[in-house]
């Protein structure tokens, strides 16, 4: 950790190209550095590198945006585009030129490959050599040319990386890099060095595809004598069967797993859990997670998808939410999937009986399915199973119990005395009513409690259902 950015408040950022969905890699990442900045009181920046002109679309930025809203993280400040900031770019490449870090190079793409030809030939390395390194100014021509970095040809450039520990790369391992292109537009390289500079980033973490370019960029910062990043670039994710995340293992991009029905802060808590730990937690919740992440709890193996850890704690997300927070999700939920809005009615019983559904129900639709009594209104028509309970005996029974009803105070105890009441009039005991009353609420045979489905729909509703089964 260099003295200099360890003094400096904590600042990280994401920096996704908007060139499809957010990968459930990219979306660990950017929450790692939400992580990271919000549990040090630091700032956590969002940047899009859209320097690919013919990649990068307005598209992609917006579902990058939509997702990382709906993963509940903030970032600090405005979206930075990195390709507004081209010209910034271009000047520290110029700079680096004034101060002989850097070299104008005049060779065309064809020497270049006839280089490495020669080179593949002879068995010698095939990293560029140029011959303008060390040209005298009065000797170039007058045609286009880029600008490269004037890199150490001897020695190392160590990474003190904060999860890979120190990785050394040998400076033959690496060439001269082009700063600047013909057409004065920056590459990929400049542009990240210069933007996490000028953006006061502390802490870069990100994936460990990106290690050979830390050393790269390394020499960047020295060229400019600008204060190098705490590194820390963390393994990536594999499929369950170890190999490299794609499609063939099911949802990789995140905006799948809110269509799957999972609530944001299960994703929160499952995304931390891959790749890090906190002792033997699993289930935590956000100001625990800020509070403990750090870097040295980061592994140095690939973590694994595992989709039913991923079940197991939604379901306890859900049951812990609060019904004011998890409502809104519901709803964000069906519109995320197309489905229709819930109705004032709807949303009013949904509202009363959350506490009902939130207890075993893993995702939004196994809740909203537990959830079909309040989303459907009066004539109820059950389905085959329930309709084999409203035989002619339970129709009978039910019709008493309607007057009973009528009158009662409608809360849990009073309800339960009078169905119980009801139930041994008949010489039947409870369990043997609670069949035929849930067919005629639900119209289902598995359900929540008939006296929490009896509150939730209010007097009224409850008897609405009951007569007409009753016939």
């Amino acid at each position: 950790m260099s003295a200099s950015a360890s003094a400096k408040p904590v600042v990280t950022r994401f920096a996704p190209s908007p060139t499809g969905y957010l990968h459930i890699g990219g979306a660990r990442t950017a929450l790692f550095n939400w992580l990271y900045a919000r549990g040090r009181g630091g700032k956590f920046l969002l940047r899009i590198e859209d320097t690919d002109r013919e990649r990068s679309t307005p598209e992609a930025t917006e579902a990058i945006l939509k997702g990382l809203t709906w993963l509940g993280l903030d970032w600090d400040g405005d979206v930075v585009s990195q390709f507004t900031r081209k010209d910034r770019h271009a000047e520290v490449a110029w700079e680096m030129l004034k101060r002989g870090s850097a070299y104008k190079c005049f060779s065309t793409q064809e020497e270049i490959e006839a280089f490495r030809e020669a080179a593949r030939a002879e068995g010698r390395s095939t990293l560029f050599q140029s011959p303008w390194r060390d040209a005298d100014p009065a000797t170039y021509p007058d045609r286009p040319f880029v600008i490269r970095l004037k890199a150490p040809r001897d020695g190392q450039t160590v990474i003190n990386d904060q999860v890979q520990g120190n990785v050394t790369f040998g400076n033959e391992q690496l060439d001269d890099m082009v700063c600047l292109r013909s057409d004065g537009t920056p590459t990929y390289m400049l542009a990240v060095v210069v933007d996490d500079h000028d953006m006061d980033v502390t802490h870069v973490i990100r994936g460990d595809d990106h290690l050979t370019n830390a050393a790269r960029q390394t020499q960047i910062y020295h060229a400019m004598d600008w204060p190098v990043p705490v590194w820390a670039h963390i393994p990536l994710i594999h499929g369950p069967d170890g190999k490299k995340l794609s499609k063939r293992h099911g949802a990789v991009g995140l905006h799948e797993y809110q269509t799957m029905g999972y609530p944001a802060s299960a994703m929160r808590n499952y995304l931390c859990r891959l790749g890090w730990s906190h002792g033997d937690d699993e289930f935590f919740t956000d100001s625990q997670a800020k509070e403990w992440f750090d870097l040295s709890g980061i592994g140095v193996s690939p973590s694994r998808l595992d989709f039913k850890k991923l079940e197991n704690l939604s379901g306890q997300h859900i049951a812990a939410a609060a019904d004011a927070q998890i409502l809104p999700e519901i709803e964000a939920f069906l519109k995320e999937t197309g489905k229709p809005p819930l109705s004032e009615r709807q949303r009013d019983r949904m509202a009363r009986g959350l506490y009902s559904l939130k207890e075993r129900a893993k995702t939004f639709p196994e809740l909203l399915d537990k959830a079909h009594f309040l989303m459907i209104d009066h004539p109820v028509v059950p389905d085959e199973q329930a309709a084999k309970a409203l035989d002619t005996v339970s129709r009978g029974i039910l019709s008493e119990l309607t007057p009973q009803l009528q009158n009662v105070s409608w809360v849990r105890s009073d309800l339960e005395a009078t169905v119980a009441a009801t139930a041994a009039a008949h010489g039947i005991g409870l369990g043997k009513l609670a069949g035929p009353l849930r067919a005629a609420l639900a119209g289902r045979t598995v359900s929540p409690s008939v006296f929490d489905m009896m509150l939730v729909l209010g007097r009224e509703e409850t008897l609405a259902r009951i007569i007409d089964a009753a016939g």
